[in-house]
């Protein structure tokens, strides 16, 4: 049976900005899962075209087959990459953001003024990410005292 012909046509719009833009998911209905992401003509925002990340949506599907779905780590001066699981990696991260805020944070700057902030740790954000998303991850950043937090769609 060919899937696009009993494929189920479910409208969308598109998470990235305020824009709001159409898009039309085509789903396999004997699998449930989408194989095709596409711009949606009837879109009165537009009207069937999209920026690169709504272009690019379909790649953040589980369809993507290079989408990583474990931990891959790297030990320092190492060039293998291990896979580790999530109980493994999150209370070492957990661990190595305690231990660089504890080595150095700031609470007082040169003129004694209160500034605690923590100068050690960058934040670059991901331009895969919706507003939403992107408001966390900066307030997460910002909690920790992070000072130095940049964004990928601004690069």
């Amino acid at each position: 049976m060919n899937r696009v012909k009993t494929a189920k046509q479910v409208s969308t719009v598109c998470c990235y900005c305020s824009v709001g833009c159409g898009l039309i998911c085509s789903v396999d209905t004997l699998t449930g899962k989408i194989f095709n992401i596409e711009g949606d003509a009837d879109h009165p925002i537009n009207e069937g075209s999209l920026c690169a990340k709504g272009a690019g949506f379909f790649d953040l599907t589980e369809a993507n087959k290079h989408r990583l779905k474990k931990v891959l780590y790297r030990a320092p001066m190492s060039d293998k990459w291990e896979e580790k699981d999530w109980d493994w990696a999150l209370p070492r991260m957990a661990r190595l953001i305690k231990d660089t805020r504890d080595a150095g944070f700031v609470k007082t700057n040169a003129k004694g003024e209160v500034v605690n902030r923590c100068e050690n740790i960058g934040h670059l954000g991901s331009s895969n990410i919706d507003n939403e998303e992107c408001w966390l991850v900066t307030a997460k950043a910002r909690a920790l005292g992070i000072v130095y937090i940049d964004h990928q769609a601004r690069v």
